[in-house]
């Protein structure tokens, strides 16, 4: 089995949040491959994720939202177990990110969540009635490759792959990840921007669970315009 580990850190816009994330990161045991995607960023994004030693930035030409850049790293990457990262954590640290690996390399589940507990309260709230929403996790590529339009979900893609695992009887574990914390929107685009961002992610998650329970299959155009389109490697 390839045990090979990539974490894949999908940012749109997070210069001033990324580098803490990175940091963690890349001090943690396991793995073996980072990669950025920045997903059509207009701030400096790329550039700060390109001055960590042994990050592979890619620079997506065109904003296909948080499923979209997952994707994207995911295909760029041949490991056998894929964790993903959010950009804008705060309290990360190299033991978090390695807790929600190891499940995997000792062949204990299929996919491990992370959930925070202990940090700030309202990230912790919002885990406790949502926890299987949470960005922090490591899947199987065996299990990932097979989840339909994954790419298509935008900030549902979680749902997605929540509900193509429950439906495929994949063994989940949990983890906590004290003291962790991500940045709500309206702090980092204001009340006003932020709760609009909020109210359109939510309307994403909203279309991945009425699609993941109709099971549609993405539109032909879309799909050939995305083939069309490929990310630049850095």
């Amino acid at each position: 089995m390839n045990k090979k580990v990539a974490v894949v850190i999908s940012a749109y816009n997070e210069e001033q949040r990324i580098g803490n994330v990175l940091r963690a990161v890349t001090r943690a045991v396991f793995p073996e491959e980072i990669i950025v995607v920045s997903d059509a960023s207009s701030d400096r994004t790329a550039s700060v994720a390109r001055s960590f030693e042994g990050v592979r930035v890619l620079e997506l030409p065109f904003n296909t939202g948080k499923g979209g850049a997952m994707a994207a790293g995911a295909k760029a990457t041949d490991a056998g177990i894929i964790a993903f990262v959010d950009a804008d954590l705060s309290g990360l640290r190299p033991e978090h990110v390695d807790l929600i690996i190891r499940p995997l390399l000792d062949d204990r589940c299929d996919m491990c969540i992370g959930v925070f507990r202990g940090g700030k309260f309202l990230s912790d709230t919002a885990q406790r009635i949502s926890p299987y929403i949470s960005g922090q996790r490591a899947v199987r590529r065996s299990l990932l490759d097979k989840m339909p339009f994954l790419e298509e979900m935008r900030m549902g893609v979680e749902v997605t792959i929540n509900t193509y695992a429950k439906r495929n009887k994949a063994k989940v574990l949990r983890v906590v990840l004290r003291g962790v914390s991500n940045t709500f929107k309206e702090k980092k685009m204001g009340v006003m921007k932020g709760t609009a961002a909020r109210v359109k992610m939510w309307r994403e998650i909203t279309r991945a669970i009425v699609r993941m329970n109709r099971k549609q299959k993405p539109p032909k155009s879309l799909t050939a315009k995305r083939r069309l389109r490929a990310p630049k490697k850095r």
